[in-house]
């Protein structure tokens, strides 16, 4: 059989992409969930403790390190500076540039969030084991090195074709 013909074979439903991908989406929507008492959702949690965690950032580290763009993370920024959570410092070394600092009342927050958190890993992972969840950790970086070595490729043969 050929590969293309044993592709059609197996159901999009069952490829396990499809399965991680639907799974990933199930749980960011659990997570959500779990922080509507909090009044968060997974995303304004992590950059909150992120912020608590690590101290002051630029608002350019902080779009790396939840992976969103400039305007996605300022926007963030500005509903958790409204509510009074994280706070823009001017930078010393910089007088053009901001750093986001979280509040007391944002790093109360984050005790919070990281007790429903644990809590929730902890119901998550019932009937899974310490080297079951090792070695889907592993298998998923390995995919993600696959993923990253695609888009790269993809990239590079764009940047080389008809332009």
């Amino acid at each position: 059989m050929l590969q293309s013909e044993s592709a059609r074979a197996t159901p999009s439903w069952r490829r396990f992409e499809i399965a991680i991908i639907g799974t990933a989406r199930r749980l960011r929507s659990a997570f959500d969930q779990r922080l509507e008492p909090l009044d968060l959702n997974l995303n304004q949690a992590s950059l909150l403790a992120y912020v608590a965690d690590f101290g002051e950032s630029t608002q350019t580290e902080l779009a790396e390190m939840v992976d969103l763009g400039r305007a996605a993370i300022g926007t963030m920024i500005d509903q958790l500076e409204a509510r009074g959570l994280l706070e823009r410092l001017p930078d010393p070394a910089d007088r053009r540039v901001w750093l986001v600092a979280a509040t007391d009342s944002g790093r109360d927050l984050v005790d919070r969030f990281y007790a429903i958190d644990a809590d929730f890993r902890l119901e998550l992972r019932q009937g899974i084991s310490r080297s079951d969840r090792q070695l889907l950790a592993e298998l998923l970086e390995r995919l993600d090195t696959n993923i990253n070595l695609n888009l790269q490729n993809s990239r590079t043969q764009g940047d080389t074709g008809n332009g």
